[in-house]
């Protein structure tokens, strides 16, 4: 994907760590111009001395989403068009679903949904002018499939992906790219104590969940992925014209996802003689316009 100029300018939230900082330094590193959203913009600083005016650090919580409009305006006084917006901020979470209050399973929701969404709607009135732009959303594994203790960080990630596959087909006639990347694990802070979200545990799901819980906090610091490898396949992607609209990162999330898929396809193909018994007899195949 090129641009007016030759330079491309990312919106990437959550870009002072994990993915969104690989991202922010590779685009960095290319020469390219970038606007970080964090919840802390001092944690911009030694980035911003490497790169200087290149980078945009701007203090927001990606929860406030009426604050997305102003910035996605500042990025366009400061560079004057904006080619790639990423959604990457946001956070784990751990519980069952009847540890998860109300208010933890919105803030998730929030993060991951409704905060990229503001973004986009944001973003897509410069993009479509401009009929060119990419909007890469960064869910995770846990986006397509789901287990025992994160079902409220999957529900995000589910919710992300629906609304964004149908986004790909409402603004591919304007010339604006969407890409989902789902990651499996990552060596981010993303398993870190201070960062994952552990919900007050109920002792009678310990037995259920308790190799979850463990297994969730030992990953730190030994996760496979690569974040700079991950940043470089973002970026490939966002320059092959036949890229898909979700991709796996990571060898975990392409066993995952393959045998999730699988399993899926069978179970519809089992019972699709129980499933067509509920349609009225000798209806002829539905019409729809996708």
């Amino acid at each position: 994907m090129t641009t007016t100029n030759g330079t491309k300018t990312w919106i990437i939230t959550g870009a002072s760590s994990g993915l969104g900082l690989a991202l922010a330094e590779a685009a960095l590193a290319a020469g390219e111009q970038v606007l970080g959203t964090a919840r802390r913009a001092d944690r911009f600083d030694a980035l911003q001395a490497q790169y200087g005016d290149r980078l945009l650090p701007v203090e927001h919580d990606v929860r406030d989403t009426d604050a997305a409009a102003a910035v996605v305006r500042r990025a366009l006084d400061a560079f004057g068009h904006v080619d790639v917006l990423v959604n990457n901020a946001g956070a784990g979470q751990v519980g069952a679903a009847e540890e998860v209050t109300d208010a933890q399973l919105r803030d998730m929701l929030e993060q991951h949904l409704f905060g990229p969404a503001a973004y986009v709607r944001a973003v897509l009135p410069h993009m479509r002018a401009r009929r060119s732009g990419a909007i890469v959303q960064m869910s995770s594994q846990g986006g397509r499939m789901s287990f025992p203790a994160v079902g409220s960080y999957s529900a995000g990630k589910f919710a992300l992906e629906g609304w964004s596959e149908a986004l790909a087909g409402e603004v591919a006639p304007f010339g604006v790219r969407v890409l989902i990347a789902e990651p499996s694990r990552f060596r981010t802070a993303f398993n870190a104590a201070e960062v994952l979200n552990v919900v007050d545990q109920r002792p009678i799901y310990d037995e259920v969940l308790g190799a979850v819980r463990a297994n969730m906090a030992e990953a730190d610091g030994i996760q496979e992925g690569d974040p700079a490898r991950a940043a470089s396949a973002i970026r490939d992607m966002l320059d092959t014209p036949d890229a898909p609209l979700r991709l796996p990162l990571g060898a975990e999330a392409v066993r995952n996802l393959t045998r999730s898929y699988r399993n899926a396809l069978s179970d519809v193909e089992k019972w699709a003689h129980v499933s067509q018994t509920a349609d009225f007899p000798g209806m002829p195949p539905a019409l729809r316009a996708f």
